[in-house]
C-alpha cells in the first residue's frame, strides 16, 4: 500500500492488500498528497459502480473469513462495508465520501491487528446485538412518528369540516 507497511506481510494475504491498494490508494493526484483508487471512480457510476464496489469488496472480507478472522472482526469489517455502500448512494456526497472513506484499508488493518497482535478476538455476538437493539429503537420511532403525523393529518381534516 501507499503508506509504510504496519505489519510484516502474511504471504498468503498479499493478494488481499494489492486490491486494497487498487480500491483504496492506488492512484495520486499529481502535485498533492492525495491519493484514492478505483472505489471512488466506480462511485461515480450511479448504483451499479457503488454495487461492484461492494462486491468486490465483500470478496475481501469472504477471503479473510476463510483465513481465520474472528467473527468479531468479520462483523466490524462488514460495518465498515456497510456504511461505505450507504453513504456512498447519496448523489454528490457518496462520491466525496468514498475520496476520503477506505472500507477496504480499515478492514485490512483490522485483518492484520487480528493476525499480528491478537486484537478483535470472539464473536461479536454483542455487537449484533446492540445492532438489533438500534434497528428496533429506529423502528420504533418511526412508528411513533407516523401515528403522530396520522393524528394530525386526521385533527387537520376533521378541522375543515
Amino acid at each position: 500500500m501507499s503508506e509504510a507497511p504496519i505489519f510484516e506481510p502474511i504471504p498468503e494475504l498479499q493478494w488481499i492488500e494489492r486490491i486494497t491498494e487498487l480500491m483504496d490508494s492506488k492512484f495520486r493526484i499529481p502535485g498533492t498528497k492525495l491519493n484514492f483508487g478505483l472505489d471512488p471512480i466506480f462511485g461515480l457510476i450511479p448504483f451499479l459502480g457503488d454495487i461492484i464496489t461492494l462486491l468486490i469488496s465483500s470478496l475481501l472480507v469472504m477471503t479473510m473469513a476463510r483465513h481465520g478472522a474472528s467473527g468479531k472482526i468479520v462483523i466490524l469489517m462488514l460495518l465498515n462495508l456497510a456504511v461505505d455502500f450507504l453513504l456512498g448512494f447519496i448523489p454528490f456526497f457518496g462520491d466525496a465520501f468514498d475520496f476520503v472513506n477506505r472500507a477496504n484499508t480499515r478492514n485490512y488493518r483490522l485483518l492484520r491487528e487480528h493476525y499480528v497482535a491478537g486484537e478483535h478476538q470472539g464473536s461479536g455476538f454483542w455487537i449484533l446485538g446492540v445492532i438489533f437493539l438500534g434497528i428496533l429503537l429506529m423502528i420504533g420511532l418511526l412508528i411513533y412518528l407516523a401515528i403522530q403525523l396520522l393524528s394530525w393529518t386526521y385533527a387537520s381534516v376533521a378541522g375543515l369540516f
